[in-house]
C-alpha cells in the first residue's frame, strides 16, 4: 500500500478517541485536552467504558455503540487489545488508526506473537491504514486537528515535517513554536508497521498546501519504495532529511576493499543524493534550508566572492566554505583591476576582497557591482563588521540597490549576506529580509546556506540532466558470465579466483590485463617465455582471498627464470602459510607498466537495505587508509558515473594538468556503466572489487579483481533499489513496406529525439497532443518525459535504429500510475509523417497488456473532443467515453482493465 486511504488521517471528517481519559499525568488526558481543544470541526467521539463523561464530554463504553464508524480513530489502550480494535473498526467501516500504544516487539514479546503481524492482518481485509504503532500522533494546524500528546500546539504554515521519534517531535515542536515557525502536517510515524516514509512523501508531493518537506529519519523499509517515492516529491518541491545514526558502532566485517569501505552512513548519503534530497544534520539546518531554498535564486554553480570590511571574518568565512567543500571565485584581471582603483592601496587584491574597515555603503556598492559583473562568480557573500564610522543600515541600503538593479537585468549571481554583531546591525537586517535577501548571524550560517543551495542544485541536476550516450554499443555477454558463476556456485565455493573473476569482468566489456593459468613452477615459466617480457607471477588458489599477505604475488619477473625461482618460493611460502589451501596453480601475467597511470578502486558490496552499491575511489593497497570514496546506487548512466567520479579528490589527478596528462575520463566512467549493469543482470554477485583499476590516457585496465558470490532464487533486479531499464520488453517489428523498427523502454539519452519530434508538430497538432498551445518544449518536461521510473511508469519508445545520423525517435506510448496501481494515465504522441502506419494501435494495444500485468485497475486519459482520431482509436480498444462538466471541450476517456478488450 502507499497512498489508499491516507487522507483520512489528515482531513477526516469524523473521529474517535479510544483510550478517553481524566487521569492526571496521562497520554490519555493530553490527547483528550489537545483533540477537544484543537478546533476540529468534524465530529469528536470519545471511548471509555468506565466514564459516561471526560470534563464534560460524552462517553461511548465501546466501539459498538457510536453512533457511526468514525474516519480516523485513535487508540491508547494497552496492546494486548488493539488487533481486535483494529478488526472491529475495520468491520464497521473506519479507514484510518493511530496506534499511539507502545510495547510491540518481535514475536514472543508483549504484544502477542508476530510483533505488528497481528495488528496488520486485523486490518488488511478493510484497507484500514495504521500510523504507529508507538507514536506520537499527527498536527494538521489548518484543520484544526492535533492529535498528539506535546503541549504546544503547532502553527499553521505550509512545511510538512514527518519524523520516526516522539521525543524529537516534542523538541521540535517547542523549537518551532518560539521561532514562529508554521507546519501543515506535522506527522510521527513511530515504529511504521503500515504507513513509512515512502507513503507520506507520496502524499504530501501532491498536497497544494505543502511548500517544503522535512524528515527526521532514523531508517528506512521498503527501499524501491522510498527511492520512488522520493525521487517523484522531489521534483516537485524540495524534500530536506536529517538523517540519524551517522556512525555505525564497530568495523563491518567484509573480505575486500570495498566491502570495508563502504558504511551505512554513506549508503544513506548516496540514496538522498540519487532522489534528489538535501542533507542536513542539525535542526537549525533543516529549517533554515527551507528559508535559503525558498527565499534565495538558485546558484549558478559552486565560484563565491566574499567581500568584507573585516580580514578576520573574511578568513573564517573561507575556512567554512573550505570545510563544507566550496571554493573560492577566482577574480577576473578585469574586475581586480577594477577593484584596485575604488579600494585603499592596501586592500586584499585577492579573494576574500578585504575592503578595509572604514568602507562606506557606497564602497560596498560599487565592489558589489564589480563582483557581481564577473562572469567567473556564481555567488557572492557580503560580510559587514560593526564600527563606530559607518552605519549599518547604510551598507544594507547600498547593498540592496545595487544587487536589485543587477538581478533586474537576470542572471544575477545569487546573494548571501552576514551582519556581524547584536544589537547594531538589527536595522540593516531588517532591511536585508524585507528585500527577500538571505542574510545570517554567523559567517558560517551564511556559507553552510550557500553550500545547502549548491547541493540541491547538484541533487536536482542528477533528477534533470539529460545524459550523455555511451560511447560505443555494449552487448554484454551475459549467459558466458552465468555460466562461470554457475560452476563456482556448484562446486560449492563463494569467492572466484581472480582467472574466473576477470572473466566475468571481460564478458562485460571491461579491460583486463591478459592472465594465464599454470599448473606448476615449469608451466608458469613457459607462459612467461611466450610473453616475451617481464611477468607477473600470482599464486592461484580458491582458498586464498588476499595474496600478499602470504606473500603470493612477485612482481616485474625479467625473465622464465626469475619466474621459475618465484614460483618455487611462493608455494613453499603459501604452504607454510595456508597449509590446507588447495592450490590450484599460478596465474601469469605481463608486468604492466603506464607512467602517469592512477590506481583506482572500483567495487561493489550489497547493503542489507538499498541492495547493490557502487564505490569509486582511489585505489591501491592504501585504499582503505585513504578512504578516498564516493558511492552510488545502480544502475549508472553515463553523466551518473561523471558525477560520481567527480565526488572523489583523485577526479581532480585524473583531469590532468601542465605536468601530467589526462586519464580517459570517458573510458572510466564507461567501466562504470558496465559494472552497474553487471550487477544489475547477475544477482548471484554479491560482493565485487577492480583494485587497481589503472586508469590513463590508453583507457581504463583492471589489474586485479575478486568476486563473491552466493546462490539465490529471485530475479536479479529484485534487489535493487532503483528499477533498472527493463531490457526484456524490447522488441522489434517489421512494418508492411519491410522498414524494421525497435519498440524498447524510454531512456534518458532519448530526449534529443522528443525535441526533434516536437520540431515538426504544428501549433494545431500541439494544442491537440498537448491539451494546451506550446511555442518550445521546455527540459524541464522534455526530462520528465524520458527520464521516467520504471517501478511505477513506463513509456514505449518507437525508433529506427538504422536511420541515416542515428537512431531516430518516431514516437511512443506511456503510462503514469498512481502508487497505489489503481489508475494510469495514457497518453500517446508520435510524428505526424508516421501517423497512418498503424504505430498508434500497436503501442496502445502494448502499454494496456503491459498495465495488466503490472494489475493497474484502470487506464485513463484526456482527449480534446476535436482530437477524433484519437477518440475513435480509443472507441475501438473499448474505452468509455464521458464528457467534463467543467470543460466540454475535453473527453474523459477510461478503460476498465477487468473487463475483457
Amino acid at each position: 500500500m502507499t497512498v489508499r486511504n491516507l487522507e483520512y488521517f489528515f482531513k477526516p471528517a469524523s473521529v474517535a478517541l479510544i483510550g478517553a481519559t481524566s487521569r492526571k499525568a496521562s497520554i490519555g488526558r493530553v490527547l483528550t485536552e489537545n483533540l477537544w481543544n484543537g478546533g476540529f470541526r468534524g465530529e469528536l467521539f470519545a471511548v471509555n467504558p468506565n466514564r459516561e463523561t471526560i470534563d464534560g464530554i460524552p462517553t461511548y463504553p465501546n466501539l459498538e455503540s457510536l453512533p457511526k464508524a468514525p474516519e480516523l480513530a485513535i487508540i491508547a489502550t494497552p496492546p494486548a487489545s488493539v488487533p481486535e480494535l483494529i478488526g472491529e473498526l475495520g468491520k464497521r467501516g473506519t479507514k484510518a488508526a493511530i496506534v499511539i500504544t507502545s510495547g510491540f516487539g518481535p514475536a514472543g514479546e508483549q504484544g502477542g506473537e508476530g510483533g505488528y503481524t497481528p495488528i496488520l492482518e486485523a486490518a488488511k481485509p478493510y484497507l484500514l491504514r495504521i500510523l504507529g504503532p508507538n507514536c506520537m500522533g499527527v498536527t494538521v494546524p489548518r484543520h484544526g486537528l492535533h492529535v498528539n500528546f506535546s503541549r504546544v500546539r503547532a502553527l499553521p504554515g505550509s512545511i510538512a515535517f514527518v519524523a520516526q521519534s516522539g521525543a524529537v517531535q516534542t523538541v521540535v515542536l517547542d523549537w518551532a513554536a518560539e521561532r514562529k515557525i508554521g507546519f501543515s502536517h506535522f506527522v510521527a510515524l513511530g515504529d511504521m508497521a503500515d504507513v513509512d516514509f515512502g507513503d507520506m512523501l507520496d502524499y504530501l508531493a501532491n498536497e497544494p498546501s505543502v511548500r517544503a518537506i522535512l524528515l527526521y529519519m532514523e531508517s528506512v523499509v521498503h527501499s524501491r519504495k522510498f527511492m520512488s517515492a522520493a525521487r517523484a516529491a522531489a521534483r516537485m518541491k524540495p524534500v530536506i532529511v536529517l538523517k540519524a545514526g551517522r556512525h555505525e558502532e564497530g568495523a563491518r566485517a567484509a573480505a575486500s576493499h570495498t566491502g570495508a569501505m563502504v558504511g551505512n552512513d554513506a549508503v544513506y548519503d548516496a540514496a538522498f543524493r540519487r532522489a534528489g534530497m538535501l542533507r542536513v544534520y542539525t535542526l537549525q539546518e533543516l529549517f533554515d534550508a527551507v528559508e535559503t531554498l525558498a527565499g534565495t535564486p538558485s546558484v549558478r554553480g559552486d565560484r563565491l566572492a566574499i567581500m568584507t570590511n573585516g580580514g578576520g571574518v573574511g578568513v573564517m568565512a573561507t575556512d567554512s566554505l573550505m570545510e563544507e567543500g566550496g571554493r573560492l571565485a577566482e577574480l577576473s584581471p578585469e574586475t581586480l583591476q577594477r577593484l584596485h582603483t575604488v579600494l585603499p592601496p592596501i586592500w586584499s587584491r585577492s579573494n576574500p576582497v578585504d575592503m578595509i574597515g572604514d568602507s562606506t555603503g557606497e564602497r560596498y556598492g560599487v565592489v558589489l557591482e564589480a563582483l557581481l559583473e564577473d562572469e567567473g562568480v556564481d555567488a557572492v557573500l557580503v560580510l559587514h563588521c560593526p564600527n563606530g564610522i559607518v552605519e549599518g543600515s547604510e551598507v544594507a541600503a547600498a547593498v540592496i540597490d545595487r544587487y536589485n538593479k543587477r538581478a533586474a537585468r537576470g542572471n544575477a549571481p545569487a546573494l548571501f549576506t552576514c551582519w556581524l554583531g547584536g544589537a547594531s546591525p538589527v536595522e540593516g537586517r531588517r532591511m536585508l529580509e524585507e528585500n527577500k535577501i538571505p542574510t545570517y548571524d554567523d559567517p558560517a550560517d551564511a556559507v553552510r546556506a550557500y553550500m545547502q543551495l549548491l547541493r540541491y542544485r547538484r541533487s536536482q541536476e542528477l533528477l534533470m540532466e539529460t545524459p550523455p550516450n555511451v560511447p560505443e554499443a555494449f552487448s554484454p555477454q551475459t549467459e558466458r558470465a552465468r555460466e562461470i558463476i554457475r560452476k563456482v556456485l556448484e562446486e560449492g565455493r563463494q569467492w572466484l579466483m581472480e582467472t574466473e573473476a576477470k572473466e566475468v569482468l571481460s564478458a562485460y566489456g571491461i579491460p583486463v590485463v591478459p592472465t594465464h593459468v599454470a599448473k606448476n613452477p615449469d608451466e608458469a615459466a613457459a607462459l612467461a617465455e611466450a610473453l616475451g617480457g617481464p611477468a607477473v607471477l600470482k599464486i592461484l588458489s580458491p582458498d586464498i582471498l588476499h595474496k600478499n599477505r602470504v606473500g603470493g604475488v612477485a612482481l616485474d619477473l625479467a625473465n622464465p627464470s626469475l619466474v621459475l625461482q618465484a614460483a618455487g618460493a611462493m608455494l613453499e611460502r603459501v604452504r607454510r602459510a595456508c597449509p590446507d589451501a588447495h592450490i590450484v596453480g599460478f596465474a601469469v601475467e605481463p608486468m604492466i607498466r603506464r607512467f602517469h597511470s592512477h590506481e583506482l578502486i572500483l567495487g561493489m558490496m550489497e547493503d542489507k537495505l538499498f541492495g547493490p552499491v557502487i564505490l569509486f575511489g582511489q585505489g591501491g593497497i592504501a585504499a582503505e587508509a585513504l578512504g578516498d570514496k564516493a558511492l552510488a546506487l545502480p544502475p549508472l548512466n553515463m553523466h551518473l558515473a561523471r558525477e560520481v567520479m567527480q565526488r572523489t579528490r583523485i577526479f581532480r589527478l585524473l583531469q590532468g594538468n601542465e605536468d601530467l596528462p589526462a586519464a580517459d575520463l570517458e573510458a572510466v566512467a564507461f567501466t562504470c556503466v558496465k559494472l552497474s549493469q553487471l550487477v544489475c543482470d547477475l544477482g548471484e554477485v554479491v560482493e565485487l572489487d577492480i583494485n587497481p583499476l589503472l586508469a590513463d590516457r590508453e583507457g581504463a585496465l583492471a589489474l586485479d579483481a575478486r568476486i563473491r558470490v552466493r546462490q539465490t532464487g529471485g530475479s536479479a533486479t529484485d534487489r535493487l533499489a532503483i528499477c533498472p531499464y527493463p531490457k526484456e520488453l524490447e522488441e522489434r517489428l517489421v512494418l508492411p513496406d519491410g522498414q524494421e523498427l525497435l519498440i524498447r523502454p524510454i531512456r534518458p539519452e532519448d530526449e534529443p529525439g522528443f525535441y526533434g519530434i516536437f520540431s515538426r508538430l504544428s501549433p494545431e497538432e500541439i494544442r491537440l497532443r498537448f491539451l494546451h498551445p506550446m511555442h518550445h518544449l521546455p527540459h524541464s518536461l522534455a526530462a520528465r518525459l524520458t527520464q521516467i521510473d520504471y517501478d511505477r511508469e513506463m513509456a514505449l519508445a518507437v525508433v529506427d535504429e538504422h536511420a541515416e545520423g542515428g537512431e531516430e525517435l518516431y514516437g511512443g506510448v506511456r503510462i503514469i500510475a498512481d502508487p497505489d496501481l489503481d489508475n494510469a494515465e495514457f497518453a500517446i504522441l508520435l510524428r505526424k509523417d508516421k501517423t497512418g502506419l498503424g504505430l498508434g494501435p500497436m503501442l496502445l494495444r502494448r502499454i494496456i497488456d503491459y498495465a495488466r500485468r503490472r494489475g493497474i485497475q484502470n487506464v485513463y486519459g484526456e482527449v480534446l473532443s476535436e482530437n477524433t482520431p484519437m477518440l475513435k482509436l480509443c472507441k475501438a480498444f473499448g474505452f468509455r467515453h464521458q464528457r467534463i462538466p467543467d470543460d466540454p471541450t475535453v473527453i474523459h476517456v477510461t478503460l476498465d482493465l477487468h473487463s475483457p478488450s
